[in-house]
C-alpha cells in the first residue's frame, strides 16, 4: 500500500486537491493522509479545518504555522520544521502539493530535501506577483506533475522538465464544479443568511509585491462598491502579508445593508453562490477560472492574476474606483457560453488515479535530471 501525504495550507488548495484525495481515500492501494496548516487553523479565517473533518478522512494532522510576524520567509521555515517531522515520522511514498502558496514551497523543500518524491498540482502555469516565483520553483523542486493544460506542460518541457513526468489532466475543481455535489441555491442562501435575490460576489486579496499601495487600492475598492447599488457577498482576503489594509477598508462595509462578510465559506457552498452570481469582482483566481466555466463576469482588478488565461466574460481594470466602477457598469449579464477547454472536462481525479496505478509511475527516483529544449 503506497502512503500518500497531502498538504493543504488555505481554503482554496483544499478545494483543488479534494477531489484528487477522496480518489484515493477509498481505493484500496492507497493509504492518504493530509498535513492541514496556515489558514485552515486560524479562526480569522473560519477555522477550515472543519471542512476538512467532515470528508471523513482517517489521517488528518494539524501543525500550526502562523508566526506573530506573519512574513512569508518565517512562515516557509516553520512549516518545513513541522511537515519534515511529520514526513519522517509517515515516510510517505509521494508527497503532493498544489499551486503557489508558500506552504506549498515548503512541502516541495521537504520532499527534495529528504528524497521523498513530490508532485505538483497545476505547475506550469503563469499569474502575477511573487505567487508565480514561488509556484516554478515548487514545480523544479517536484519530480512529477499533474497540470490543467498543454501550455502548463509546454513551459514545463520549457524548464527542463521530462515530458514523461508531466500528466495533463485538467482542473480538480472542475470536477466539483459540474458534479452533483452543490446544494441548491436557496439552501446555500438559508445557510448563510445571506437575503438578497440578486448580489455579486467580492474576492480581493492583498498582492504581496505592492505592499506600499494596498491600503489605498483596498479603499478605491471599498469605495466603488459603496458608491454602488449592488447587493455583495464579500469573503475575507487570504493570509498574506497586506490583508490588514483589506481588513480595515471593509470595516465601512460591516453592518451595511447591502453587504454580507464571511470569513470563509464552503467550497460546494461557495461554487453554487458563485454560479448564481451577478459577477464576481476582485483579483482572486475564480474570476479567471471558475466564473468563465459558468458563464459569469468577472471583474479583475489590478496585478494579481496577471498574465492568466483570458475569456470573454472577464474585465480586467486598474485600482481606480472610477475605472471600477465603469467596470461594475458594464458586466455582462450571467450568459451561456462554451466552458473553457483550457481547464479540463470534469474528469482530473479519475485521471490522477489512472496515472498512480500504473506500475511504471513508481519506478522513479528522486534524481532529476534537465531535459534540454531542442
Amino acid at each position: 500500500m503506497k502512503k500518500i501525504v497531502f498538504l493543504t495550507g488555505t481554503r482554496a488548495d483544499f478545494g483543488k486537491i479534494k477531489p484528487l484525495l477522496l480518489q484515493l481515500e477509498h481505493h484500496s492501494d492507497f493509504e492518504v493522509f493530509v498535513f492541514v496548516t496556515g489558514m485552515h487553523l486560524q479562526e480569522l479565517y473560519g477555522y477550515t479545518l472543519i471542512e476538512i473533518q467532515r470528508c471523513k478522512i482517517t489521517n488528518i494532522h494539524t501543525f500550526e504555522n502562523h508566526t506573530h510576524e506573519s512574513t512569508m520567509d518565517l512562515t516557509l521555515a516553520k512549516t518545513i520544521e513541522g511537515f519534515s517531522a511529520y514526513c519522517k515520522n509517515v515516510q510517505p511514498d509521494l508527497i503532493v502539493v498544489h499551486g503557489d502558496r508558500v506552504e506549498t514551497l515548503a512541502g516541495a523543500i521537504v520532499g527534495a530535501l529528504n528524497n521523498f518524491l513530490v508532485t505538483h498540482i497545476e505547475g506550469g502555469e503563469r499569474s502575477g506577483t511573487v505567487d508565480e516565483l514561488i509556484r516554478h520553483s515548487v514545480s523544479k523542486l517536484s519530480h512529477l506533475h499533474f497540470v490543467s493544460n498543454a501550455e502548463a506542460a509546454k513551459r514545463l518541457l520549457q524548464m527542463g522538465e521530462e515530458e514523461q513526468t508531466i500528466f495533463e489532466i485538467g482542473s480538480p475543481d472542475i470536477d466539483i464544479m459540474f458534479s452533483k455535489q452543490l446544494p441548491d441555491i436557496e439552501f446555500v442562501k438559508s445557510y448563510y443568511e445571506i437575503p438578497f435575490e440578486t448580489y455579486a460576489v467580492v474576492l480581493f486579496h492583498p498582492v504581496t509585491t505592492e505592499l506600499n499601495q494596498m491600503e489605498i487600492h483596498a479603499q478605491q475598492l471599498v469605495n466603488a462598491l459603496l458608491e454602488d447599488t449592488q447587493n455583495y457577498v464579500v469573503v475575507y482576503p487570504n493570509n498574506d502579508m497586506g490583508n490588514h489594509h483589506i481588513f480595515k477598508a471593509y470595516a465601512a462595509l460591516q453592518n451595511h445593508p447591502r453587504f454580507r462578510l464571511f470569513p470563509s465559506l464552503r467550497f460546494e457552498y461557495f461554487l453554487q453562490l458563485l454560479k448564481q452570481a451577478e459577477f464576481i469582482i476582485g483579483n482572486s483566481s475564480a474570476g479567471i477560472r471558475e466564473a468563465p466555466s459558468y458563464g459569469v463576469s468577472a471583474i479583475n482588478i489590478g496585478t494579481r492574476q496577471l498574465n492568466r488565461a483570458t475569456h470573454p466574460c472577464i474585465q480586467n481594470v486598474s485600482y481606480e474606483t472610477s475605472a471600477i466602477l465603469l467596470a461594475i457598469q458594464s458586466a455582462k449579464p450571467k450568459s451561456i457560453v462554451e466552458m473553457p477547454q483550457q481547464f479540463g472536462e470534469g474528469r482530473s481525479a479519475q485521471l490522477f488515479l489512472e496515472a498512480l496505478i500504473q506500475p511504471n509511475f513508481w519506478a522513479r527516483t528522486p534524481q532529476k535530471q534537465f531535459r534540454d529544449v531542442h
